[in-house]
């Protein structure tokens, strides 16, 4: 009896460790999104659109520092190579090397499909911030894939430049993995589904290495994203994210 009270009390103390810490929404998200993204990083990726009657691949790399500044090169097909997006703290530019022309982003293109995908330009630059920009409150507790994952509302702060009038997130509570996440418009219609996948080791942290966006209410549409491979926490300074590397992007994709 003695033994079978000690054990229940070791898996209560093991579980608590794992699950019962007391984590703010707020530092939930911030720590998802610390594991996503490092403190700086290098991510190369392909993107498929897939629509009923026809698919495209884009291959891309991106680097990020932080939530200020990121840069976005993509790498085929070849028609598209070269073509460049960068965010720098507030400012938003894309470069089009096929007309040799530099352009600056109004907010009002942030949720528009990227390159005609699923992803909106927003998901793509990174422009907003889910701890800076939005409110937190954890809503529940449920399984996504077997997982047991916090359910967190986000709502945005007034005044915040955002895309979108609520969010829903559902992240691990043993590794802070966002395994799902929903967008809502400001009348709280729901109009696409992210599903994350494939748990594996990227950059020597366990993370999921698929992203699919479903747009709500278009069936036979959606887009996948796969991580090939992120390098965390490397050497770069903001002075990186300039219009003179955009220009130079193929050749940053050589590096």
């Amino acid at each position: 009896m003695k033994r079978t009270v000690m054990a229940t009390i070791i898996l209560m103390i093991i579980s608590g460790s794992l699950y019962g810490q007391d984590f703010s929404a707020k530092e939930i998200i911030r720590k998802a999104e610390e594991k996503m993204r490092g403190e700086t990083s290098r991510t190369s990726m392909t993107m498929k659109i897939i629509r009923p009657s026809w698919s495209r691949t884009i291959s891309l790399t991106s680097w990020l520092k932080g939530s200020e500044y990121s840069l976005t090169v993509v790498k085929a097909p070849d028609k598209e190579r070269g073509k460049t997006f960068m965010k720098r703290e507030n400012q938003l530019w894309q470069w089009l090397p096929s007309i040799n022309r530099m352009m600056k982003m109004p907010p009002s293109m942030m949720s528009e499909g990227w390159m005609g995908s699923d992803f909106s330009n927003d998901d793509i630059i990174k422009e907003f911030s889910l701890v800076k920009d939005y409110n937190h409150e954890i809503i529940g507790s449920e399984q996504i894939s077997g997982k047991e994952c916090y359910k967190i509302r986000l709502n945005p702060k007034e005044g915040a430049a955002v895309v979108w009038g609520k969010i829903l997130k559902w992240i691990t509570k043993d590794e802070f993995l966002q395994l799902r996440t929903e967008y809502y418009d400001e009348n709280e219609n729901l109009i696409k589904t992210e599903e994350a996948s494939n748990i594996k080791k990227l950059g020597g942290r366990e993370l999921p290495s698929e992203f699919v966006i479903f747009p709500e209410n278009k069936e036979g549409h959606k887009t996948r994203m796969t991580m090939e491979n992120i390098e965390f926490n490397i050497s770069f300074e903001p002075r990186f994210f300039s219009k003179q590397n955009m220009k130079k992007g193929t050749r940053l994709l050589q590096n």
